[in-house]
């Protein structure tokens, strides 16, 4: 079975319609234990679409540091978090619409129109927007949004893992592996543990 790779069209589409700066935006982190959630926008350049962008998840380690540096030097890619606070006291969901729709504020130009992965629109966007599913693999923006997005992520959790060793967030990311849960019952809680999320909150109130 052929793999289909994303393409232009949505952007296209948005284009034909009279929308000049269309931006994809896609967010990692939702499933993790710790760490913030990141979001990504990006507004790529008609002409100058970097070659293999594709899923972050169907890409190397090496190919994703490839293509986000070709992307920063081509489009306008903007990158922003919803704080472990922000997770707990919004619910993930509404985090991660708050980090999408600050990193739309963040480009260093606005864009009239947002291509957004999943299947809603955040509620606060200011700009028209459509909701693609599995729009990673489908959008050449969004599989950008999500290559920028998960690099930085993965970045972040590779720093505090030096804080804080012996969660494996180097490798895991923050996500509930047997090695983070069973650092999280042995070694207790850190203030980066999403409080709201069920084996962090069992731990903290088993008494």
């Amino acid at each position: 079975m052929t793999k289909i790779a994303p393409d232009f069209s949505f952007e296209r589409a948005a284009m034909d319609r009279g929308y000049l700066r269309v931006a994809g935006v896609d967010e990692v982190g939702r499933g993790p234990l710790c760490g913030p959630v990141t979001a990504c926008a990006v507004v790529l350049d008609p002409a100058q679409v970097p070659d293999g962008l594709n899923d972050s998840k169907q890409l190397t380690p090496k190919k994703r540091a490839m293509l986000l540096e070709a992307l920063l030097d081509v489009a306008d890619v903007s990158i922003a978090h919803a704080s472990v606070e922000e997770v707990d006291s919004l619910n993930i969901y509404h985090a991660t619409h708050l980090a999408m729709c600050r990193a739309l504020d963040g480009l260093s130009v606005p864009a009239d129109y947002a291509l957004i992965d999943g299947n809603k629109i955040p509620q606060n966007i200011q700009i028209p927007a459509e909701a693609i599913v599995k729009g990673d693999a489908r959008s050449v923006s969004i599989a950008a949004a999500s290559i920028a997005a998960k690099m930085c992520r993965d970045q972040i959790m590779v720093d505090l893992a030096q804080q804080f060793p012996g969660y494996g967030w180097e490798r895991n990311a923050g996500y509930g592996t047997k090695e983070h849960l069973e650092a999280l019952v042995k070694k207790g809680v850190t203030p980066h543990h999403r409080r709201s999320f069920k084996p962090v909150h069992n731990i903290l109130y088993q008494e």
